[in-house]
């Protein structure tokens, strides 16, 4: 797999933001004299790594440099990274099998079928970048999907700029921070896209919260979770959220949000049968 320009610019950053958040004296330094900026110093991360002092810093300021296994694992270790940031550090740095793309922008008549027989389940498909490719009846009411603008419908995009959206969210800052970690590590292998990097220049101009977590490159992966909704009409509701991918190279995800209690179970059913009744009136 060969390093990109934007691969190197990433990993610069990378690099950089996690030697910024170890301190000396978590790797055995005594912190001598006053530092100018946080973390360690690059001289010291080469150090303790085993490599040239250069050669790390052509590596920090994203230079066309090759790394091997090994030196990657020594930098890994230095800097702490748990296993999923080590992954990241592979990908950016061209050392890991690349994945074939998969991000697909549409779903099959039969997956329609699929998540429709899902209800009362609120589900839907997502790829990579986040937009909603398909969804069911509940998962439209419960999100309020019809005020949304087909080309609007990505999730990442709701949830960093629309209120109306993280109304329904408790938990949206959290939501949020993952979210946009989670999002890095896919864009990994997205980096030259343009839908991508379009998506990530909007975002900055428009949600100084994503912004600002997005600096921090955090990375994350996606885990099943508790996600607790305040609907407007029908109140606190909390569901379990599911991902299920499609195959082991694929990043088209389903998503599925089970009840967590009888109060919720019983909103949902309530909320298709309200809907259902207002149609018929029609």
């Amino acid at each position: 797999m060969t390093s990109t320009v934007e691969g190197r610019q990433e990993l610069a950053h990378f690099l950089r933001s996690r030697r910024e958040r170890i301190t000396p004296e978590q790797v055995g330094l005594a912190p001598l004299g006053r530092r100018r900026t946080p973390g360690l110093r690059r001289e010291e991360v080469a150090q303790l790594a085993g490599v040239g002092v250069t050669w790390y810093t052509w590596l920090e300021q994203g230079r066309d440099i090759k790394a091997s296994e090994q030196v990657l694992d020594a930098v890994a270790s230095t800097l702490k990274l748990d296993p999923h940031e080590r992954a990241h550090l592979f990908v950016l740095a061209g050392s890991a099998q690349p994945l074939k793309s998969n991000d697909c922008h549409a779903v099959s008549p039969a997956l329609e079928i699929i998540i429709k027989q899902l209800e009362p389940l609120p589900a839907s498909v997502c790829n990579g970048r986040m937009d909603l490719l398909a969804h069911n009846r509940v998962f439209t009411l419960l999100f309020d999907l019809d005020s949304i603008p087909f080309e609007e419908r990505n999730t990442m995009l709701q949830l960093s700029t629309n209120q109306g959206w993280r109304d329904r969210l408790p938990d949206w800052e959290d939501g949020l921070r993952r979210m946009v970690a989670q999002f890095r590590v896919a864009m990994a292998g997205h980096l030259t896209d343009s839908r991508w990097k379009s998506l990530v220049r909007r975002l900055q101009v428009e949600s100084p919260e994503f912004k600002e977590i997005w600096d921090r490159h955090d990375i994350l992966p996606i885990e099943n979770k508790t996600k607790r909704f305040e609907h407007p009409g029908y109140g606190r509701m909390a569901f379990t959220h599911t991902s299920l991918w499609f195959g082991p190279r694929r990043e088209t995800r389903l998503v599925t949000y089970t009840p967590e209690d009888d109060e919720t179970w019983t909103k949902i059913r309530a909320m298709l049968d309200d809907t259902a009744e207002s149609t018929m009136v029609r």
